[in-house]
């Protein structure tokens, strides 16, 4: 069984303001405890070719997505039972200016993001938040299930809280936070023309998401393909830093910490990244 890994920044070669070679190790080293043989890629270039040869796809990206014959691939690959377990960023993409002469910036929905089943709007500056189980997810069926085991039902992380929209009636909500207002400053980071992110109950923004995919064969005793998200995993160093100050919550100042790990330090974290990778296996 083998897994292709996609851990990159755009342009190519760019950091794109993350600490992408921890990220990576850290994720070969728990692909190696699950004991399976990883392909590695920094962006979804001849992803078609990777998926012929793979089982499941993980991503943790900062501006490539798939795209075209990328995308098309993608989506059969997932009809025909493959698994995307997919982190952080790979919920963003593309961005276009507001105006030709405006040199603020909004994120713009693709394809990708219908497959993932979630869009990145925008995130406030590097804050403590709680992460919370959402109410009946962990037993509405198996797969949420393996996913949520042994997570914590509240845990609190110090990351970039992201402002996700939830597309489509077949995309679960799996972890949540509270945040009743969008917390962002003006002018910080993406434009975000509609808040779309916060939750039916008015109260709450997504933080892990699960989509199954029914087979294309239409077999039903056959398992389903799916893609699982989890939007947490900030990660910079001195060089990747491009965050311009923090919550007071992190650092009474507002000072960026030059080097910040966040929630790969958490233990409720580090559980969901080991679910993941189990549950796009196909363990039990």
């Amino acid at each position: 069984m083998t897994v292709h890994l996609v851990v990159g920044g755009y342009p190519a070669g760019r950091r794109a303001g993350h600490d992408m070679d921890t990220v990576r190790l850290r994720l070969l080293g728990h692909l190696a405890d699950a004991g399976v043989a990883a392909t590695v890629a920094n962006d979804f270039t001849d992803l078609e070719r990777w998926l012929a040869v793979s089982t499941v796809l993980v991503s943790y990206t900062a501006g490539p997505y798939p795209d075209g014959p990328q995308l098309e691939a993608l989506d059969r690959w997932l009809a025909a039972g493959g698994r995307w377990f997919a982190l952080h960023g790979s919920a963003g993409g593309r961005a276009a200016p507001l105006s030709p002469s405006s040199r603020r910036r909004r994120m713009v929905r693709t394809g990708h993001h219908d497959t993932l089943g979630v869009f990145f709007l925008n995130h406030p500056p590097i804050r403590r938040f709680r992460v919370d189980l959402t109410p009946g997810a962990a037993g509405s069926d198996r797969h949420a299930e393996r996913l949520l085991r042994g997570v914590p039902d509240g845990f609190e992380v110090d990351d970039e809280l992201y402002l996700l929209e939830v597309l489509g009636a077949d995309t679960s909500v799996l972890l949540q936070t509270e945040l009743p207002d969008d917390v962002t400053p003006d002018g910080f980071g993406f434009a975000v023309p509609e808040d779309r992110s916060v939750l039916p109950d008015g109260r709450s923004r997504a933080l892990a998401t699960l989509r199954l995919v029914p087979r294309s064969d239409g077999d039903p005793t056959a398992e389903p393909g799916g893609v699982a998200y989890v939007a947490l995993g900030h990660c910079h160093n001195p060089s990747s830093n491009s965050q311009p100050f923090v919550d007071a919550s992190v650092a009474a100042d507002g000072t960026t910490p030059l080097t910040f790990t966040g929630a790969w330090d958490a233990a409720g974290f580090d559980q969901l990244l080991r679910n993941g990778i189990a549950w796009a296996l196909g363990r039990p």
